[in-house]
């Protein structure tokens, strides 16, 4: 049986995936819905490097190239095709994208951006799912992921409890191997989502979301829980979508901004100011991959943390755009460990400082953690000394006007908010 590598490529956007049906012009599985798919080999018979060939594939089936992130390679895996003998070494990779109009060639005759679990639904090409499986977030993506806003982390956990409800309601009927099912029942589902809510506990936005769908249970179904993730993500990224369009209507053609928030990206691309400051957002240093993004679109000037607050006065900032981990009843803003800064520098030079997110990262709660970081990104010398490396801290309200997918909000409705959040985290006990 001949062996024939290929790549499976998943456009993830929104929560959602884009699936391709397959023309008359290709020589297999004519009819049938798949990811971009394409040989390894190029049309010489030349070897290449399987996300050489990914790219090269996105770009042909899809015009959408320029607009893709690479977030993960999966394990490559065989499907055999005993009709066809033929055996296909199946390599999976999940880009992020940024835009969802395709162009498609010859060989798609339609295309729908799904949730995934319609993979399990549809007439796809052989062991479709399992390439979604190998690339699929899993808990450990929110738990350990350092580089993403929580909003985006968000999102994750809710795919990763859709994906295990979608899972256990489909059973093992359609041939799942064992290894792409985490979870089994409503017991197992629940276990799922108690662990997601407690997996970043500085990112209060994914414990909300988590208690959000789960609240919304209408019976202890991997069924019904499938659908309250799915609805819930779905709100969530309408929420995201809104704050920020809303934020946008704020801010000015010089714009400041540090560490990585989706939402912010977001209100950059809509408010399309002139020039944009950002700083470097040690530990981690994610300002510098911010400023890479937005240099295609604006005058971007890259600076550090510890000259931030005197850029923001002498580069003529007019407004600080940041986003929120927390927000706390009383309107103060958990964030990444600088936005404390920024924020009393802004004010000191009269530069209105607005920090954008949706109302599901307002805490039931005012406590928060600094989410201390290895201290050795500080000092790994031998010098009897005490290393503080935080990953947040806190801004004053006086300091930060918070923006919201409800507009600005005083403290009433911080707090009324923070009660409906504390209320639906109740599921668990069974309230």
């Amino acid at each position: 049986m001949e062996t024939r590598p290929v790549v499976t490529c998943f456009l993830h956007s929104e929560g959602e995936v884009l699936l391709l049906r397959r023309s008359d012009a290709v020589g297999s599985y004519q009819g049938q819905w798949g990811g971009v798919a394409g040989y390894v080999a190029d049309d010489a018979g030349r070897d290449r490097d399987p996300e050489t060939a990914a790219r090269a594939e996105i770009d042909e089936e899809t015009g959408l190239a320029d607009a893709v992130t690479l977030v993960r390679r999966g394990d490559s895996f065989q499907a055999a095709d005993a009709d066809r003998r033929i055996r296909w070494r199946v390599h999976p990779f999940l880009f992020d994208c940024d835009a969802r109009t395709v162009t498609t060639n010859a060989e798609t005759t339609e295309t729908a951006w799904v949730h995934p679990p319609e993979i399990l639904t549809r007439e796809t090409v052989p062991r479709l799912w399992t390439s979604w499986d190998r690339v699929r977030p899993r808990v450990e993506t929110v738990r350990e992921d350092r580089t993403h806003g929580s909003a985006w982390l968000s999102l994750r956990a809710l795919e990763v409890l859709r994906d295990e409800a979608a899972l256990a309601d489909a059973g093992r009927s359609d041939g799942l191997e064992a290894a792409e099912r985490d979870s089994d029942g409503w017991d197992a589902l629940a276990a799922v989502a108690a662990e997601l809510r407690e997996a970043r506990p500085s990112m209060v936005v994914v414990a909300n979301r988590i208690n959000r769908a789960m609240a919304a249970v209408t019976d202890e179904s991997p069924a019904a829980v499938e659908r309250a993730a799915t609805e819930t993500l779905n709100h969530a990224v309408t929420a995201d979508r809104i704050a920020a369009a809303v934020a946008a209507e704020h801010v000015g053609d010089r714009l400041a901004t540090l560490s990585r928030s989706e939402t912010v990206r977001a209100v950059v691309d809509a408010a399309a100011p002139e020039a944009v400051l950002v700083a470097e957002s040690r530990p981690g240093g994610e300002g510098i991959g911010v400023a890479e993004m937005l240099a295609d679109s604006a005058a971007v000037t890259l600076t550090t943390d510890a000259a931030f607050g005197h850029e923001l006065d002498v580069w003529n900032a007019d407004t600080l755009v940041v986003g929120a981990d927390r927000v706390l009843p009383d309107g103060r803003v958990v964030n990444k460990a600088g936005t404390r800064a920024a924020a009393l520098s802004a004010a000191a030079a009269d530069v209105d400082c607005y920090a954008v997110c949706a109302t599901d990262k307002i805490a039931p709660h005012s406590e928060w953690e600094r989410e201390e970081r290895d201290p050795r990104e500080v000092y790994d010398g031998d010098a009897d000394l005490a290393v503080e490396n935080p990953t947040f801290d806190l801004t004053p309200a006086s300091a930060v006007t918070v923006v919201t997918e409800h507009g600005v909000l005083g403290t009433d409705e911080n707090e009324g908010i923070a009660d409906a959040h504390r209320d639906r985290s109740e599921w668990a006990d069974g309230g």
